[in-house]
């Protein structure tokens, strides 16, 4: 699928944009250890889209965890995905939050289970997780994350998520399903 990156004074916005919300996230609300190693860059991310009812994230520390140039690729209905820019994906999880009234309730996404594998600059950790909508009286939706990463600079930067969901016909694959340790 073909993404379009806009204009360059759109492009170059969105680089701004993220950097400083890199410099934000560095400097004002995560602490220098979430971007050491790849696993804490993605626990940090579920723990900033993780929010108290009467509260939203922080979208621009959820920004300077990525890579301006990042994709996210997230399954959007049963049968289609979506590729996002990083600010198409905080986009459409605000939508997401205002459609559902989510801000009400706030809402809850923890990994369960991760695995991540190393070399040199490069990473990629596959996530089962599960989110929840506190109160709604829907059980948890588990789901597969797949992140790709590299490091610049000193620290680790998400570049890619690619996201599905299981089902019957394809449930959690048994690296995910196994007890960490």
């Amino acid at each position: 699928m073909r993404h379009s990156r806009g204009t360059s004074v759109g492009s170059a916005l969105l680089v701004l944009a993220a950097l400083a919300g890199g410099v934000a996230a560095q400097e004002g609300g995560a602490d220098a250890a979430a971007f050491q190693t790849p696993e804490a860059v993605v626990r940090e991310l579920y723990d900033l889209v993780t929010f108290e009812a009467g509260t939203t994230p922080d979208w621009d520390l959820v920004r300077g965890l990525f890579l301006p140039e990042a994709v996210i690729v997230l399954r959007t209905t049963r049968t289609a995905t979506s590729v996002f820019s990083v600010d198409g994906f905080v986009g459409d999880f605000v939508t997401f939050i205002e459609r559902a009234n989510v801000a009400e309730t706030g809402f809850a996404e923890r990994s369960i289970r991760l695995r991540p594998w190393t070399f040199k600059d490069m990473a990629q950790v596959l996530v089962l997780y599960e989110a929840s909508i506190p109160g709604s009286g829907r059980p948890p939706q588990q789901g597969i994350d797949n992140f790709g990463l590299v490091r610049r600079d000193g620290r680790w930067w998400i570049a890619s998520v690619l996201n599905d969901i299981p089902d019957a016909a394809n449930p959690v694959p048994p690296e995910l399903r196994e007890p960490e340790g």
